[in-house]
């Protein structure tokens, strides 16, 4: 029977799952991937594809509105156990939003670490508990199996005490409210990844994570001085519909002239704000870049605009800049969005090859550019499997 690693990052209203197949080295291609969308709604559906991208599951979830965690989980077991009857899984890896200040690697899971992760959930309200319903779910269905907690915040560990804090009281930092970044896993990827495409791969390096959730990381010798992201999943850059760094004033300014809530204000800045919020039509960027309307324009020119803000800030940060990485969905497939990022940093020695960029070549920095510029498809899925192999010497 064949052995395999299976990955879970469980959200609030999905579940991404990927099956690697164990050996030494760990292959970066997923032997089953996919995901279960729309849970807790009518409409919860699971698809999932083989490694060489085929189709081999889209269906419906029985169960309408009443699916959850549990029963998501359960029915992708059953599917999985009833359509792969010749794997064996040997072990589970999760991503975990939020590790605090305890956690920089990987951890085994146990009661006194389930326990600690709970403590977390103040400050990731809107991922933590799914994660940990994620585990809990597991737990019941594959017992015995050991399962690994992976950090999104553990990358960033690294970065010095003074680009961690806030500007606050001090009793405030000792509770926890701190900078913590976060796509620590696609940013280790890339950095594990980085050597065998640039020669500057040790020096002063800003990887940009593009996607519906975005934020940028500066590296030093490939270990993470600043990011982004900071206490929640909202600062920094403009998102699909998260707003970014926004002045705190205008928090209490909403609150106190139109009477909103914490409910609200988290409804306001979580899912209606960032492209949608500013083009009033979509969060998806493809949408964007194909209207020809004034709002989409806008938001799209606004995303790139603070894209190449926070690059100048990150070069700061580490002293300069010898290579700038795109990532992510919208890093990895939208060229026009690279292409203006580079034309607005070119003050800092980018040249973009056109060409390069519009084939997403790997290497898209012209001859004479003064930086390496890049495109690497991240892996986090894979990177979890890795440090479950690993932490358990499988």
């Amino acid at each position: 029977m064949k052995q395999g690693i299976l990955t879970i990052n469980a959200g609030s209203s999905s579940i991404k799952f990927a099956l690697f197949q164990l050996a030494k080295p760990l292959s970066e291609q997923a032997i089953v991937f996919g995901q279960i969308d729309g849970i807790g709604t009518a409409e919860t559906r699971l698809v999932a594809k083989d490694q060489s991208g085929q189709s081999i599951a889209d269906e419906l979830l029985p169960g309408g509105t009443s699916t959850n965690h549990q029963v998501s989980i359960d029915h992708l077991l059953k599917w999985f156990t009833t359509r792969e009857v010749a794997w064996q899984i040997v072990a589970v890896g999760h991503r975990v939003v939020h590790g605090g200040d305890r956690y920089s690697q990987p951890m085994v899971l146990d009661d006194t670490v389930l326990e600690q992760l709970s403590h977390y959930v103040s400050l990731a309200p809107l991922h933590q508990p799914h994660n940990i319903n994620g585990i809990l779910a597991l737990q019941k269905l594959l017992t015995g199996v050991p399962q690994v907690a992976c950090f999104d915040t553990a990358f960033h560990r690294t970065q010095p005490s003074i680009a961690q804090i806030y500007g606050l009281p001090r009793w405030i930092t000792a509770e926890g409210v701190k900078r913590y970044g976060f796509h620590g896993l696609s940013y280790e990827y890339v950095a594990r990844s980085l050597p065998k495409h640039s020669a500057r791969a040790e020096g002063r390096v800003v990887i940009a994570h593009l996607g519906n959730g975005a934020s940028m990381t500066a590296m030093v010798a490939r270990k993470s001085v600043a990011t982004t992201l900071g206490f929640s999943t909202i600062d920094g850059l403009v998102m699909g519909t998260r707003c970014g760094t926004l002045d705190p004033g205008v928090v209490l300014h909403l609150m106190e002239t139109k009477g909103l809530g914490v409910k609200e204000m988290t409804q306001l800045l979580y899912k209606e704000s960032g492209l949608l919020g500013v083009s009033g039509i979509s969060q998806d960027m493809r949408t964007l870049l194909g209207s020809d309307k004034l709002e989409a324009q806008e938001a799209v020119d606004l995303f790139c605009y603070r894209i190449a803000r926070e690059l100048g800030s990150l070069a700061a940060a580490s002293g300069g800049l010898d290579a700038l990485v795109f990532t992510g969905g919208i890093g990895e497939h939208a060229a026009e969005v690279r292409r203006r990022v580079c034309l607005h940093a070119a003050w800092l020695g980018v040249i973009l090859n056109p060409e390069a960029n519009a084939r997403h070549d790997l290497r898209i920095s012209g001859p004479n550019s003064q930086v390496d510029v890049l495109v690497i498809p991240t892996n986090e899925e894979w990177m979890i499997a890795h440090h479950v192999q690993t932490l358990l010497n499988l």
